[in-house]
Protein backbone atom coordinates (compact mmCIF):
# COMPACT_ATOMS: atom_id res chain seq x y z
CA UNK A 1 0.00 0.00 0.00
CA UNK A 2 1.32 3.35 -0.97
CA UNK A 3 0.91 6.12 1.52
CA UNK A 4 0.18 9.60 0.16
CA UNK A 5 2.08 12.27 2.03
CA UNK A 6 0.33 15.47 3.03
CA UNK A 7 3.23 17.85 2.56
CA UNK A 8 2.98 21.00 0.50
CA UNK A 9 3.38 20.38 -3.21
CA UNK A 10 4.17 23.82 -4.58
CA UNK A 11 5.72 24.66 -7.89
CA UNK A 12 9.02 26.46 -8.16
CA UNK A 13 7.23 29.60 -9.34
CA UNK A 14 4.99 29.75 -6.26
CA UNK A 15 8.06 29.47 -4.03
CA UNK A 16 9.74 32.30 -5.96
CA UNK A 17 6.63 34.47 -5.62
CA UNK A 18 6.46 33.77 -1.89
CA UNK A 19 10.11 34.65 -1.32
CA UNK A 20 9.75 37.78 -3.48
CA UNK A 21 6.78 38.93 -1.40
CA UNK A 22 8.86 38.51 1.76
CA UNK A 23 11.64 40.62 0.20
CA UNK A 24 9.14 43.32 -0.76
CA UNK A 25 7.75 43.37 2.79
CA UNK A 26 11.28 43.56 4.21
CA UNK A 27 12.19 46.40 1.83
CA UNK A 28 9.24 48.57 2.85
CA UNK A 29 9.64 47.71 6.54
CA UNK A 30 13.32 48.67 6.53
CA UNK A 31 12.49 51.87 4.65
CA UNK A 32 9.98 52.86 7.30
CA UNK A 33 12.00 51.75 10.31
CA UNK A 34 15.35 53.44 9.58
CA UNK A 35 16.49 56.52 7.74
CA UNK A 36 18.05 55.01 4.64
CA UNK A 37 19.47 58.37 3.58
CA UNK A 38 21.92 58.63 6.48
CA UNK A 39 24.47 56.75 4.38
CA UNK A 40 24.75 57.75 0.75
CA UNK A 41 25.38 54.20 -0.48
CA UNK A 42 22.35 52.76 1.30
CA UNK A 43 20.18 55.62 0.03
CA UNK A 44 21.40 55.05 -3.52
CA UNK A 45 20.62 51.33 -3.36
CA UNK A 46 17.22 52.12 -1.87
CA UNK A 47 16.45 54.51 -4.74
CA UNK A 48 17.63 52.06 -7.40
CA UNK A 49 15.37 49.30 -6.04
CA UNK A 50 12.36 51.56 -5.50
CA UNK A 51 10.69 51.06 -8.90
CA UNK A 52 11.12 47.27 -8.82
CA UNK A 53 9.63 47.11 -5.34
CA UNK A 54 6.61 49.19 -6.38
CA UNK A 55 6.04 46.82 -9.30
CA UNK A 56 6.43 43.86 -6.97
CA UNK A 57 4.15 45.39 -4.37
CA UNK A 58 1.21 45.61 -6.75
CA UNK A 59 2.15 42.90 -9.27
CA UNK A 60 2.84 39.97 -6.96
CA UNK A 61 -0.69 39.68 -5.55
CA UNK A 62 -2.18 39.75 -9.04
CA UNK A 63 0.12 37.01 -10.33
CA UNK A 64 -0.38 34.96 -7.15
CA UNK A 65 -4.16 35.31 -7.47
CA UNK A 66 -4.04 34.02 -11.05
CA UNK A 67 -2.07 30.96 -9.95
CA UNK A 68 -4.32 30.47 -6.93
CA UNK A 69 -7.37 30.40 -9.21
CA UNK A 70 -5.62 27.83 -11.43
CA UNK A 71 -4.99 25.69 -8.32
CA UNK A 72 -8.70 25.95 -7.39
CA UNK A 73 -8.12 27.95 -4.18
CA UNK A 74 -6.10 25.36 -2.30
CA UNK A 75 -5.25 26.35 1.27
CA UNK A 76 -1.99 24.45 0.91
CA UNK A 77 -0.81 26.73 -1.85
CA UNK A 78 1.93 29.25 -1.18
CA UNK A 79 0.12 31.62 -3.53
CA UNK A 80 -2.53 32.23 -0.87
CA UNK A 81 0.14 33.19 1.64
CA UNK A 82 1.82 35.37 -0.98
CA UNK A 83 -1.42 37.31 -1.35
CA UNK A 84 -1.75 37.68 2.44
CA UNK A 85 1.81 38.97 2.77
CA UNK A 86 1.33 41.32 -0.19
CA UNK A 87 -1.87 42.80 1.26
CA UNK A 88 -0.06 43.29 4.57
CA UNK A 89 2.79 44.99 2.68
CA UNK A 90 0.41 47.38 0.93
CA UNK A 91 -1.31 48.26 4.20
CA UNK A 92 2.08 48.69 5.88
CA UNK A 93 3.32 50.94 3.10
CA UNK A 94 0.32 53.23 3.44
CA UNK A 95 0.75 53.30 7.26
CA UNK A 96 -2.50 51.55 8.04
CA UNK A 97 -0.61 48.98 10.11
Amino acid sequence: MEHETTVFKNSGLSIILFVASIFVLAYWSIGKAINVYDLAVVGAIYEILWLFMILGLFGLPVVALIFLIKEKFSFRSLNLYTIIISVFSILHMFSVL
